[in-house]
């Protein structure tokens, strides 16, 4: 059953061209979403204003939630929400909340995280992590080596540490699109691996 938008809700605050989108590499996109999600995600339909942006966005997206990396799929997800809870960015609480609680196969751990990771019962490494990553996202100003030491500490190579950093950053430049064009989510998401 397809879960739509409420009538008059609208997508975002900009009028874009969305599935009408006339660029081929959108809508091989479009299609691959459709078939292995059942819907377009929002996020998608919302750089449909500026297809070439989303091309180089979504392929460094990519890069940094699903390429080589120590941290695993569920630490960077973890990493989403908790920048994402920091910016309230409510597109990216729903559809990175549903990518945790999947990513974890456990729904219970991934709302705990998502709403308040510091009483989620996490191991000191993982709280460490995302620790760091609100400090990036609150008082970026403020970091220093000293908190990469912290990482360090706890097992982080260098390069896990870049990781951590980009996956904060990437999530807070999403999230101030999401945030400044009123992207809602996908009502979809709110149903996804509970």
């Amino acid at each position: 059953m397809a879960i739509e938008l409420k009538q008059n809700e609208r997508l975002t605050w900009l009028e874009m061209p969305g599935e009408s989108v006339q660029d081929e590499r959108m809508q091989k996109l479009f299609r691959r979403a459709k078939d292995s999600l059942g819907f377009i995600p929002n996020v998608f339909l919302g750089f449909s204003i500026r297809p070439s942006h989303f091309t180089h966005w979504f392929a460094h997206f990519k890069e940094i939630t699903q390429g080589e990396s120590e941290l695993s799929r569920a630490e960077r997800e973890m990493i989403s929400v908790v920048v994402s809870a920091q910016n309230h960015c409510l597109y990216c609480l729903v559809s990175h909340g549903a990518d945790l609680r999947a990513a974890l196969g456990d729904p219970v751990l991934g709302d705990r995280i998502t709403f308040d990771h510091k009483r989620a019962g996490l191991d000191a490494r993982t709280t460490a992590m995302l620790d760091y990553a609100v400090k990036l996202t609150k008082t970026p100003v403020e970091c220093s080596e000293a908190d990469l030491n912290v990482l360090r500490g706890h097992g982080f190579s260098e390069q896990a540490i870049f990781d951590i950093i980009e996956t904060a950053a990437m999530y807070n430049f999403t999230n101030r699109l999401a945030a400044a064009t009123g992207m809602l989510p996908n009502p979809e998401y709110h149903n996804m691996a509970r």
